[in-house]
């Protein structure tokens, strides 16, 4: 085999060396189409550069890969990297905390070097499999790795967005983080055009466009990106509210919830007392917060306007007869 072929071989060889636990010397020769004695010379190589091989005892001998001192390279199959990739899409959707960065820088260097044939498959197995919930949004995982990108290298993206009322507008900012919160995917960035921060849920995001221009990372006002959205979404005003106040601690009412994530403002009133601001943009959902609040059994008082009181006493009615039945 001509010397010229050397890397392409060392690499497949390591591929087989990390596809099972051990190999004879027979075996990986024929597989590479070489001799017993090239196959030693180049598991030689591999040990020159640091990667662990090592000789096993047996009636023919052969090779092991085995855990050194750093992660070697993976070789994977076109297979295994579609799964790698729709795996790191939806890593931390379920509320790991901690793994948004790791998976997302991991999902961005993934992306910089996946075939360009393979990008449909992630795409096709992402949008069912992403997201394991059903009522939760799917995203592309195509699209995750470009924003993972363009957050790991400080790059402006535009993209188009469409927002909860239907409009849809160009955006052009500066993405700093990718966040997902109770199951739901957000980008947070910096949009020079309205001099704020904004977040955009991934889902309504369209035309992804690296524009292949630097940014200077700013500072997000927050301990950090996930917090900072929370406080955001707590502080918003929707369509339906209702404030309770409830004789509960603050600490009691926010760990009934997602502990650090609460759907409203919680303002303490006293030890065990404290006021509740809910806010939703549909009255079922607004509903499912006060329900979690009142499922605590303290006793509270509720303050809605006459339309949003309206369902909630016809939603509580139709519990009490229905468990009266």
């Amino acid at each position: 085999m001509d010397m010229n072929d050397l890397p392409g071989r060392l690499l497949r060889l390591l591929s087989l060396l990390q596809s099972r636990r051990e190999w004879s010397g027979a075996e990986l020769a024929e597989r590479l189409g070489v001799t017993d004695r090239t196959i030693r010379r180049d598991v030689d190589r591999l040990r020159s550069l640091d990667y662990p091989v090592v000789g096993t005892t047996g009636t023919a001998g052969g090779y092991r890969l085995v855990s050194g001192r750093a992660m070697p390279p993976l070789v994977l199959s076109d297979e295994e990297a579609v799964a790698v990739a729709v795996g790191l899409a939806g890593a931390g959707s379920g509320g790991m905390t901690g793994m948004y960065d790791s998976s997302m820088s991991a999902l961005a260097k993934l992306s910089q070097v996946l075939p360009p044939r393979l990008r449909p498959q992630v795409a096709a197995v992402g949008a069912s499999s992403v997201v394991a919930r059903a009522d939760l949004p799917q995203v592309d995982p195509g699209r995750l790795a470009v924003l993972a990108a363009c957050c790991r290298d400080l790059e402006i993206v535009a993209f188009s967005y469409e927002s909860r009322h239907g409009e849809t507008t160009s955006r052009r900012v500066e993405p700093h983080h990718l966040v997902a919160l109770v199951g739901t995917w957000y980008l947070l960035a910096f949009d020079p055009d309205r001099d704020d921060w904004r977040s955009f849920r991934v889902d309504r995001i369209s035309d992804v466009r690296p524009s292949r221009h630097k940014f200077a990372r700013r500072e997000i006002p927050a301990a950090d990106a996930a917090t900072y959205l929370a406080e955001s979404f707590a502080a918003a005003t929707y369509k339906h509210s209702a404030v309770l106040r409830v004789a509960l601690s603050e600490e009691a009412v926010r760990e009934s919830f997602y502990g650090w994530w609460l759907p409203g403002t919680v303002v303490p009133t006293g030890p065990e007392s404290c006021v509740l601001t809910l806010s939703a943009d549909s009255a079922q959902l607004l509903i499912q917060y006060v329900a979690g609040v009142v499922a605590l059994g303290a006793d509270f008082t509720l303050e809605a306007p006459p339309e949003t009181a309206a369902i909630i006493r016809s939603v509580g009615a139709r519990l009490v007869a229905s468990s009266s039945a």
